[in-house]
């Protein structure tokens, strides 16, 4: 059945997240394709799709369901195992710094390269020169990421201190702007901002409008990920910085009011299916998960595809998704030099795959005595799985998630007032 949600969701997508084009990639099979709804929407927004080279429609589903980039977490290996999982969720790169990308050009495989089966996917990236973000933006191109992301949200001291980037850049609006214009004027897909609510002192209602009024007057972007907590740069850790500020999912819902002609993907404080599916039922245009995502794959992962997007799941057993992430993982060993990646690399996430279940325990502590002499995925595998019970490893997607209010019902009711753009108010004074 259907997802009601995707139903009524689908017609009032914003455009540019509708279609996106690949450069000779093949596209995805969606069976049991999305609705004649969505059908008739997308084929009326084709004509609309430029590109200087020779393109195909990538029929990919909006940006309803995004898996957050994560430092350390979402590699490579981790997106591998999440599209096993979810043929339909969208993924997002770890963040990298332009300046790596720029002064690795001979290297660029290892940080850039991704499989194929991983579309729709997202490359973020971070930095606070112009230059070096728009050649990064260049460089990736040839990549064929669906979209390209600038991170002005993180509060670690070594990108928002030392770094003088991620959620500091929310301070200089003017130049979110144009590193934005500079970054879509080197690449031929979609741009986005990932940014907190506010930062310091500095998170008024007001302020965050001001900040969007600005990077999308000043730049094509029309597509903004909203962490909705504020972020401490002093005297918090990142750790702290995603519990201790409080969700203000108002402003969140309040930006929908005001730029309707603008995309928000809500982040923050959501942790599993049916916070989701909530949000969307309360008007959020999309919704990204982090740790959750990460900490219990197969629970938040696994219905994404049947309850966000009313299609079906790949509908693969936990083992069957072991067996074709250890062929991956078998070739991907030593690509790069001796352990590099390592078979414990490889091997970090599946850890979670198993969250709460039956003989989890007992797999962890046999994996952590495997990791210390095992070669390969196969051999890891061979020695830790008779932990799990079989009704475990070979049951699908059976839980039926409850359609639950999710903390979202009703924030409507307390959006902060409508806000008024320098402009306006400056037009009100001289009309006055």
């Amino acid at each position: 059945m259907k997802s009601a949600v995707y139903a009524v969701y689908s017609a009032f997508i914003p455009r540019h997240l509708h279609n996106i084009t690949t450069h000779g990639k093949k596209t995805f099979d969606i069976p049991n394709g999305p609705s004649l709804r969505f059908k008739r929407f997308h084929s009326c927004m084709d004509e609309d799709l430029v590109c200087s080279r020779t393109t195909i429609d990538r029929k990919y589903f909006p940006q309803l369901f995004s898996i957050a980039p994560m430092m350390d977490w979402t590699d490579n290996h981790y997106r591998t195992l999440a599209r096993l999982i979810s043929k339909h969720a969208w993924l997002y790169t770890e963040m990298v710094v332009a300046e790596t990308i720029v002064h690795q050009s001979e290297n660029l495989d290892r940080f850039l390269a991704f499989s194929p089966i991983q579309h729709p996917i997202v490359l973020q990236i971070g930095g606070s020169n112009l230059t070096n973000l728009a050649k990064a933006a260049e460089l990736a191109n040839s990549y064929s990421y669906d979209e390209i992301n600038l991170n002005c949200g993180c509060p670690s001291g070594k990108v928002a201190g030392h770094g003088c980037f991620g959620a500091r850049l929310m301070f200089d609006p003017e130049f979110v702007g144009d590193a934005m214009s500079a970054i879509a004027s080197n690449c031929d897909v979609p741009v986005s901002v990932k940014c907190r609510i506010g930062v310091d002192d500095r998170d008024s209602y007001d302020e965050l409008c001001n900040f969007i009024h600005t990077v999308s007057s000043r730049s094509p972007t029309k597509h903004f990920i909203i962490h909705a907590r504020k972020a401490l740069l002093n005297g918090l850790s990142p750790a702290a910085n995603r519990k201790v500020p409080p969700l203000k999912y108002e402003y969140y819902f309040a930006l929908l009011r005001d730029f309707p002609e603008i995309c928000f993907t809500i982040n923050g404080g959501i942790t599993c299916i049916d916070q989701v599916t909530a949000a969307l039922r309360e008007g959020a245009n999309g919704v990204m998960v982090g740790r959750a995502a990460y900490n219990n794959p197969w629970n938040t992962l696994g219905h994404v595809d049947s309850e966000v997007y009313g299609a079906s799941s790949s509908n693969l057993s936990r083992r069957q998704i072991l067996e074709n992430y250890q062929m991956y993982g078998d070739s991907e060993l030593g690509k790069y030099g001796p352990n590099k990646p390592s078979v414990r690399q490889m091997v970090k996430p599946l850890l979670n795959l198993f969250h709460s279940e039956p003989g989890n325990g007992l797999w962890k502590r046999k994996a952590d005595t495997a990791l210390r002499h095992c070669t390969t995925i196969k051999s890891f595998l061979e020695e830790t799985l008779d932990a799990i019970p079989d009704n475990v490893l070979d049951s699908t997607f059976l839980r039926n998630p409850s359609i639950g209010e999710g903390g979202f019902a009703g924030i409507n009711s307390l959006p902060p007032p409508p806000y008024r753009s320098c402009e306006k108010q400056t037009l009100s004074i001289i009309g006055a």
